[in-house]
């Protein structure tokens, strides 16, 4: 069945489903004709909205639940109001402020993401997800550090901002010079590659025999990138927080849609397939219920939108998962001011 179009209502329709489906997302109960009969403006009887009220529901716009006398909207319904009836509210200075601290803070980009999925929960009461860059960080600079006698610490840091560490085993007798002359040879040699590139060009360079280092940096330098041997492409792309805020508030007969929306929330692969639908989106893209195969048990949304790097190419998309009783006007503007604000942290 194909969405009513909203030329196709008449203005008394369109005045009752805006009612009915704000009246729903506010609270999540049936909306009747007794308390649309009493929004400002309508001036219509109880008995006019019912009629009305029926034939939304034989577009499919509306259903009853149970044995209830009010309306909810169906996800039809959700779609057509989103699309061509939404008023989108901006967020205010205490939501912009909010996010912008959280997403600008010093630190790594993994930090910055993980606090942008963190404050994104927080505002909207949904979970918050985002999909980290696929394209590896150029390497910048690489050091060691010694922590104890036998061990010691690998430092790598991305031109991105990014760090990672790795603890390994030293030899005894490993001295301060050749810890500085492995991480200054691993800094000349290999900054500005990816580390698929540099750990394919090391075991070549070990190969031949070209690296003019001494025999302990040599072998502190094989070391440390023995445990960076997992391909970044394989690590897992999706960073996901709030998921506690899906079962705050949820009526009893919502619990079991919840359970199967946290059970998806596991497939991080199929969430990972859904978001990079909206890589391609200009602004935020909206998904409703079982549009997507992915949420046809659970019911749920997913709003995301794209963010970019200096270089304004698209490097991930960041967004909140919830009910499909979301509040769309408030949240959507939310997404997108975050999505902007990520990609300038990049650039």
């Amino acid at each position: 069945m194909t969405t009513t179009p909203i030329t196709e209502m008449t203005m008394r329709a369109q005045d009752i489903f805006r009612v009915v489906v704000e009246s729903y997302l506010d609270n999540g109960a049936p909306v009747g004709s007794r308390t649309i009969s009493k929004a400002p403006g309508l001036e219509l009887s109880p008995a006019s909205i019912r009629n009305v009220m029926q034939d939304l529901e034989e577009f499919g716009l509306l259903a009853a639940p149970h044995t209830s006398a009010g309306r909810v909207p169906t996800e039809m319904g959700l779609r057509l109001f989103v699309d061509g009836m939404m008023q989108a509210a901006e967020p205010s200075k205490q939501e912009r402020e909010a996010i912008e601290s959280q997403i600008s803070d010093q630190g790594p980009i993994e930090e910055a993401l993980s606090a942008t999925t963190a404050i994104l929960s927080g505002l909207s009461a949904c979970a918050g997800l985002v999909m980290v860059p696929k394209r590896e960080p150029l390497l910048k600079q690489f050091s060691f550090v010694k922590l104890s006698e036998g061990q010691g610490l690998a430092i790598l840091v991305g031109q991105d901002g990014g760090v990672e560490n790795r603890v390994l085993d030293l030899p005894i007798d490993i001295s301060a010079s050749a810890l500085i002359e492995a991480g200054n040879y691993l800094t000349a040699q290999f900054g500005g590659m990816t580390l698929s590139d540099a750990l394919s060009r090391i075991d070549k360079d070990i190969q031949a025999g070209r690296m003019a280092i001494d025999k302990a940096s040599k072998d502190l330098v094989q070391r440390g990138f023995a445990t960076w041997t997992k391909d970044p492409l394989e690590r897992p792309m999706l960073i996901v927080r709030g998921q506690a805020n899906l079962l705050e508030d949820s009526a009893l007969e919502d619990l079991d849609r919840v359970r199967q929306l946290l059970d998806e929330l596991e497939g991080k692969q199929e969430i990972s397939r859904l978001l990079d639908n909206a890589r391609d989106a200009d602004a935020a893209k909206i998904f409703i219920g079982a549009e997507n195969k992915l949420f046809s048990l659970s019911g749920s949304s997913v709003i995301a939108a794209p963010y970019k790097d200096g270089e304004g190419q698209v490097v991930g998309v960041v967004g909140v998962i919830g009910p499909t009783r979301l509040n769309y006007a408030r949240v959507v503007p939310m997404v997108d001011f975050t999505a902007q604000t990520l990609s300038r942290l990049l650039k």
